[in-house]
């Protein structure tokens, strides 16, 4: 990754606006930055989210809180707790994660 006309800034996470996204099951709150082409985000996820598509999207997702699943479309699960991440580039390996107690994550993508 090359990281190009990005200027030094911070971002205090909790006065981002929240968006709402709605999985199968239970929510995500969203609070998103955008930096050129590069999305960065905090996501909480809420006990019993169980995301309503698979993804094709590259990110590194990293575990700040909680414990999630992440279940690749080849029926490959991965059991992610706080401290843990996952890098999958763009159209790689389509994934979809769910919580039973709720996890809090930052990605980039």
């Amino acid at each position: 990754m090359q990281i190009t006309d990005l200027p030094f800034n911070t971002v205090v996470w909790q006065d981002e606006p929240v968006t709402v996204h709605k999985g199968e099951t239970g929510e995500a709150y969203w609070r998103t930055r955008h930096f050129g082409p590069m999305r960065v985000r905090m996501v909480e996820y809420t006990p019993g989210y169980f995301a309503d598509h698979w993804c094709v999207k590259g990110h590194v997702l990293f575990v700040i809180d909680g414990e999630m699943t992440t279940e690749l479309e080849d029926g490959r699960t991965f059991e992610m707790k706080a401290g843990t991440s996952y890098q999958v580039a763009d159209n790689a390996e389509p994934h979809r994660s769910f919580t039973k107690t709720g996890a809090r994550l930052f990605i980039v993508d």
